[in-house]
């Protein structure tokens, strides 16, 4: 498999890595795999969402030499100095750093331009200048907008529906424009509803699996958006870490590409109240309280599924984990940090 010749070339071969939002769900997951296959990482993050207890948890998992690679710049990819400043020296860029929900993009749609798309440019720009070997950046599901087709296929996209998946499909356009206009080569990997451990439960814009996790420990209500038949293509995390690392190491023709990062599924949030309840009862957990049915979400999807046979063509990408390992790997995490 592509992925175990990679890491076994990673071990032997260190090199720089710039990982922006690296406190966060996502970013740290994406630490922890670089520092334990002996990569030297410098971490980018302003704290606006990212967490000091992602970064000590990573510390807690790795050894202290690997934790010594480890470079963390508190700073704004808002600032074009601060992310020319931590580039220096670097190989790859994987660029996580963003402000995420929908919600919030319909509450605060200027924000969400200034962080996701002027960041965005500004780390496209620098790490042109800088002439990285690669530049993977976090695109997303929420791209294909109102197109009615299932499953998504990445040339097959509707308007968007809320200020986030503009701005989402924004960087798709700017990287398009970049290796055309400069030859410059930045990879998307259009996410499809991650979650594993460290994705955080609490707050108005917490993801729906952490969400529910936390609500069935304490016992309290379960609200589902709708009938409870919309349905996602739920991705976990270690899927999503083996993609990043693909597109780090994708040849020149796959370069420039955007992907579908998903399992290549369906599960509606009916079925997923099921799964939980069932694996949470294995840990002695009971029922919520009670669940009730509310509006339709704005800005959101009805249904969700992604192709991913474009990245199985062209990066070798194999996701390891279905919904349900995934979901039985991150509930002692959810336990534990409840």
């Amino acid at each position: 498999m592509r992925f175990d010749e990679l890491k076994e070339q990673m071990f032997s071969t260190p090199e720089t890595w710039l990982l922006t939002g690296c406190a966060g769900f996502i970013g740290s997951n994406l630490l922890q795999f670089l520092l334990l296959h002996n990569q030297k990482v410098i971490g980018l993050d302003n704290f606006s969402t990212g967490k000091i207890s992602n970064l000590e948890e990573v510390k807690n998992y790795v050894s202290i030499g690997q934790w010594e690679n480890f470079n963390l710049i508190k700073g704004d990819i808002r600032s074009e100095e601060t992310c020319k400043l931590a580039l220096k020296g670097v190989d790859r860029v994987l660029h996580q750093a963003a402000l995420g929900s929908v919600p919030r993009s319909l509450k605060d749609p200027l924000t969400t331009n200034q962080v996701n798309i002027t960041g965005f440019l500004n780390m496209l720009n620098s790490s042109k200048d800088q002439q990285v070997k690669s530049f993977v950046y976090a695109a997303s599901s929420s791209t294909y907008g109102d197109h009615p087709g299932l499953p998504k296929i990445e040339d097959k996209i509707g308007k968007p529906l809320s200020p986030y998946a503009v701005t989402k499909f924004v960087n798709e356009i700017y990287a398009d424009v970049y290796q055309k206009s400069y030859g410059f080569s930045a990879t998307g990997l259009r996410y499809f509803n991650v979650f594993g451990s460290r994705q955080d439960p609490d707050g108005a814009y917490a993801a729906v699996i952490p969400k529910w996790v936390s609500a069935i420990i304490g016992g309290e209500d379960i609200f589902i958006n709708g009938d409870g038949e919309t349905s996602r293509d739920f991705c976990y995390i270690e899927n999503v870490v083996q993609a990043n690392i693909l597109a780090s190491f994708a040849s020149e023709d796959a370069k420039g590409e955007v992907y579908n990062v998903a399992l290549g599924d369906r599960t509606t949030l009916n079925q997923l109240f099921q799964m939980l309840t069932e694996i949470l009862k294995k840990h002695n957990v009971g029922y919520p309280k009670d669940i009730i049915f509310r509006d339709f979400r704005a800005g959101d999807v009805k249904h969700s599924q992604a192709d991913i046979s474009k990245a199985k063509n062209l990066l070798g990408y194999s996701p390891l984990f279905k919904i349900k390992e995934g979901l039985e790997q991150s509930m002692e995490w959810y336990l534990n940090n409840d």
